[in-house]
Parts: structure tokens; sequence; C-alpha cells
């Protein structure tokens, strides 16, 4: 992974840029196995892994989108009929953010952005929006099972993904 180093630290941006694009691999193949059709849910009151699906894409338009314009808007577009239709999307969108946030200038990345009607530092809500996409993740990953498909190895192997 190339990252920019100063003397033996790495640039904040370099390295947040090295786990978003890793993590990002990592929720493709998570997003892959939710089963086309499932409605799953573990509670009336929790999202389905679909939803939750198109969350994760919507969170990360709109932190790039934010930083790069210096405003996060919530508007996300209509949620796609399929997973298949999410899955697209994400793995296009995903395709173009490593070179997004490599080619973010410093003054946005150590700028601010104006969040629900509040100043926030860029950097900050880049790596909390990580942080969240993160969590939703895992929830995906503890829907897979119930819903018939299998959990691919996250940070290490899994029961269904030993090796």
């Amino acid at each position: 992974m190339d990252a920019v180093i100063r003397g033996d630290v790495m640039d904040e941006k370099a390295l947040f840029t090295k786990f978003w694009t890793k993590e990002s691999k990592t929720t493709g193949k998570v997003l892959a196995r939710i089963p086309e059709g499932s409605d799953y849910r573990p509670d009336p009151k929790s999202r389905t892994a679909q939803e939750i699906a198109w969350q994760i894409f919507c969170e990360e338009k709109m932190i790039i989108e934010a930083v790069e314009n210096g405003k996060g808007e919530w508007a996300p577009p209509p949620m796609p009929g399929t997973m298949k239709e999410i899955v697209a999307a994400y793995e296009e969108q995903a395709a173009t953010m490593p070179d997004r946030w490599k080619q973010l200038p410093a003054e946005k990345w150590n700028g601010t952005i104006e969040f629900f009607g509040q100043q926030r530092p860029a950097s900050a809500m880049a790596w909390s929006f990580l942080f969240d996409i993160v969590h939703h993740r895992g929830q995906i990953t503890t829907y897979l099972r119930p819903m018939g498909s299998t959990v691919p190895q996250i940070y290490g192997p899994s029961a269904d993904e030993p090796m």
C-alpha cells in the first residue's frame, strides 16, 4: 500500500486511506454474501441486511462528498430492489474511493465540514464514519448464517472459512 512516510510516522490521511481500502474490500465480501430476497431481521425493530447494506453504501458516499465539498447532507437515493444491484453499486463506488481519498487536498482533510448545522473536523468525521461502517458490517455478519449464508473471513478465519 502506498503511504506517505515522514520519518517513521505515516501521514494520517495515508493511514486512513490504507484502512479504508482494506475495510472496503472486506465489506464488499460481506455484502456479496447477503442472500437475494432475504427479509430476515432478528427483531421487528431491526433493519434487514439489505437495508443495512444500503446504509453502508450511502454513508460511504456521504462522507467522501462531505469532506470534498465541506458539507455533509443525508439524502440517500432510493434503495435498489435487489441485492445484486446494491452489490454492483457498492463495487462501483468502492473502486473509486481510494483515489478520491488519496487525491483529497490536505486542507480539506485537515479542515472542517458542516454536519447537521455544526462545524466538525473533517478527518475525525471520516474516521467516525469508517468505524460506523465497520459496525454496520458486523451487524450484517450476525445475520448471514440465520439467512442461510456463510460468514467470510474478516480479520481472520471464520467457522465458514477456517483458512
